[in-house]
């Protein structure tokens, strides 16, 4: 799997969510398998650049593997200025934001709206293509709504533009995240571009993996809610994809190893008040996954850093 002139590990790729893919979960879902991980989505608004949030965002200068920044907006110009912006700070990828189906997002026609509007699809391309020398990248969904499914018009505009490859979600806007993924749409995408396609929805096992990869014959797979909390998915899914073989579960030890990591990369890298409450959430769903909504609810209550490191520690030292 290669984009423009980067190749990838492996065909395994950490979806961009808002929230989510911050700097200290995109290192450790690539240093548990994942052969690429895309930034949380920043707004193409330079007047939301120099808050915190975006600014947390924007840290990816020293990040290792292959930087990919994802950047959303509905204004060509501000998108391409946005794109030169990020590839100033550090990113190697630009990706665009068409396939967020979030009401916000949408009411100012960016992410999933803009499927609605294939002229101005062009022109966003188009100018952020032209304005910065890295690949630029695409994720889109299979339409709006099920009666305007227009992915594959909109995947080849992209490669049109020059895009280096395009990742698809296989559900329309309207359907948000309810239904089956559509893998016979991504399947007719893949057929009608010949520009690297990426599969993404519903993949959360190594057998299901490889059934889409089959199914769609997309170059790689996009992997997001499924690796929250279990962000060890995409080291599993690589060795069965290689082998055929299971991988055994991850062992306490290693989970509470994982655990505490991440946990103290989060304190570190927001500051003490912003960390735990980021915190609360990526800890939430690896203890949902362990079956603990107990142990979730009171460690949600807590509020200090030191509480939080000291009670999953206890929770393992009773484990």
């Amino acid at each position: 799997m290669h984009i423009g002139p980067y190749q990838l590990e492996n065909r395994l790729i950490v979806a961009p969510m808002a929230g989510v893919t911050d700097l200290p979960f995109r290192t450790l879902c690539r240093r548990l398998g994942a052969g690429l991980a895309v930034s949380e989505m920043l707004s193409s608004n330079p007047k939301v650049w120099d808050s915190d949030k975006s600014r947390s965002r924007m840290d990816h200068g020293d990040e290792d593997g292959i930087r990919s920044v994802q950047i959303a907006g509905a204004e060509p110009e501000l998108m391409a200025q946005a794109a030169r912006f990020n590839v100033e700070r550090g990113a190697q990828i630009i990706d665009i934001n068409m396939g967020c189906p979030a009401k916000k997002v949408n009411k100012k026609m960016a992410g999933s709206a803009l499927m609605r509007e294939p002229d101005r699809v062009k022109r966003i391309l188009e100018a952020v293509v032209n304005a910065v020398t890295v690949p630029v990248t695409l994720k889109i969904r299979t339409g709006w709504d099920p009666e305007h499914r227009n992915g594959i018009e909109i995947a080849q505009i992209a490669e049109q533009q020059g895009i280096a490859a395009l990742a698809v979600h296989g559900r329309t806007r309207q359907c948000m995240y309810k239904g089956e993924a559509e893998y016979d749409t991504i399947a007719a995408i893949k057929q009608a571009v010949s520009i690297p396609v990426v599969a993404n929805g519903d993949i959360d096992s190594p057998e299901k993996a490889r059934h889409v990869l089959e199914v769609t014959q997309a170059d790689a797979i996009m992997i997001g809610r499924a690796a929250q909390g279990q962000p060890w998915l995409f080291r599993e899914i690589e060795h069965f994809l290689r082998t055929g073989t299971k991988l055994a579960a991850p062992k306490k030890e290693e989970i509470q190893g994982i655990m505490l990591e991440h946990l103290d990369t989060l304190h570190r890298f927001y500051g003490e008040e912003r960390g735990l409450r980021i915190a609360r959430k990526h800890v939430g769903w690896y203890l949902t996954h362990q079956q603990q909504d107990s142990v979730r609810r009171d460690f949600n209550r807590l509020d200090s850093a030191t509480a939080q490191l000291e009670a999953l520690t206890r929770y393992f030292d009773q484990v």
